[in-house]
């Protein structure tokens, strides 16, 4: 039987996309072991996967990437938090490995030390992103400011210029921290961050065409599996049976980043219109006021059971609510506040499947005419949901991790 050890960062937005692989990977017949979050290892070990905690000094370190005043300081911020991190999940990786004994290794591509100890292994082994790399492609804007592609020379040369004020900078900022955890594992250093992402033999991405741009260059290191919307099995809220008419479900990141400010917008937005709001707040319900007669607010509810009524959903941008909703064909706002939002909004506005609203725009009427303009989206929702489901999911995932393996392992 096949051992594979499977490794989350401290992001329940992280976890919920990997686990349809990990069940996959399961019934296939492999044995499935998970470092997580500890409050969610009741959960992960209910499903049939041996699980233990993560480092908790992990989630110590906070992510504060939220307060950065533009793209590039946003993206700085992050990198300095995952290198900070990586100096705990590198060794917390070490010590499962020596405790599970893998054939195959999946790590979050949020992991940067847990990525380092993977390679330093030797073993094969998987990044798990569920969200758009920042990796360099031909056509594609640099990673960050949410950027749409622009054909032709001036394109190309937008692009070029913007490039090395984004990412560039963060390279050349992060590279020796980046480069000081790998040397911890005695890794040759990186000059790049497309080096750094792409050193591993095989990398899950959970999205595809026409949502995500075109990456003929990415090759096939890089695979697209499509949108991976799992949530855990609960009861349906009996209180969605008295709600009359469509739904708008307004959701913030399970993260803290100073969300709460769409909620406020939407709950004014949308209290004439003809619809019930549902907002959840996974990282807390905090500095709402006043609640409408047509809305209420949660910490958490299963977006599934929201979904099956919802009209448009309004997303911070994150890559697992956008994408769940747009799964199912149901066209989004998008409201981004930072880390990969910006990116995530830039292709919604590309497969034409929603509208984006920028942050310091947010305000009740403008939200409104947000929403309206989302509604009439649904061709562009459908076509992208088309092409999720043709991009295979958890079974191509599967398919592209077992081939990593040898004959005589698998």
């Amino acid at each position: 039987m096949t051992r594979i050890l499977a490794y989350t960062s401290p992001a329940i937005g992280h976890l919920f996309p990997m686990i349809p692989i990990l069940l996959e990977l399961r019934d296939r017949g492999h044995e499935v072991h998970v470092r997580t979050l500890p409050e969610q290892l009741d959960l992960v070990r209910g499903l049939g996967l041996p699980a233990e905690a993560i480092d908790p000094g992990i989630r110590a370190l906070p992510a504060d990437d939220y307060s950065g005043k533009n793209p590039k300081e946003a993206l700085d911020r992050a990198a300095a938090l995952f290198c900070a991190r990586g100096e705990l999940d590198g060794p917390d990786l070490d010590r499962a490995l020596r405790d599970v004994g893998p054939d195959l290794v999946l790590v979050d591509t949020n992991s940067w030390g847990a990525c380092d100890a993977a390679e330093a292994w030797g073993g094969p082994w998987t990044i798990f992103s569920p969200y758009t790399p920042a990796i360099s492609s031909a056509g594609t804007p640099p990673f960050g400011p949410g950027l749409l592609p622009m054909r032709g020379p001036l394109g190309r040369l937008r692009d070029a210029a913007v490039r090395p004020l984004v990412i560039g900078a963060v390279e050349k900022s992060m590279k020796p921290r980046m480069n000081a955890l790998r040397a911890h594992y005695g890794l040759a250093p990186v000059g790049s961050a497309d080096e750094y992402f792409r050193r591993a033999p095989l990398m899950l991405v959970t999205t595809s065409e026409p949502f995500e741009y075109p990456h003929p260059d990415w090759g096939d290191g890089i695979r697209m599996v499509g949108a991976l919307p799992w949530e855990p099995p609960t009861a349906r809220p009996g209180w969605l049976d008295d709600l009359d008419g469509p739904v708008v479900l307004v959701t913030t990141s399970s993260e803290y980043q100073a969300d709460e400010a769409l909620v406020r917008a939407a709950l004014e937005a949308l209290e004439d219109e003809p619809y019930t709001v549902i907002a959840t707040m996974p990282a807390g319900v905090n500095h709402i006021g006043e609640v409408p007669r047509n809305a209420r607010v949660e910490e958490f509810v299963p977006h599934g059971h929201v979904l099956d009524q919802t009209a448009v959903a309004v997303t911070h941008g994150g890559m697992g609510a956008t994408q769940k909703a747009l799964a199912r064909g149901i066209p989004v706002c998008v409201v981004p506040f930072g880390r990969d939002q910006l990116e995530v909004a830039a292709r919604v506005v590309h497969a034409d499947a929603g509208s984006r609203l920028a942050v310091k725009k947010l305000s009740p009427s403008a939200l409104r005419d947000a929403v309206r303009t989302a509604a009439t989206k649904q061709a562009g929702a459908a076509r992208v949901a088309a092409g999720f489901a043709a991009a295979g999911g958890a079974p191509a995932g599967a398919d592209a991790m077992e081939a990593l393996l040898t004959p005589a392992r698998h």
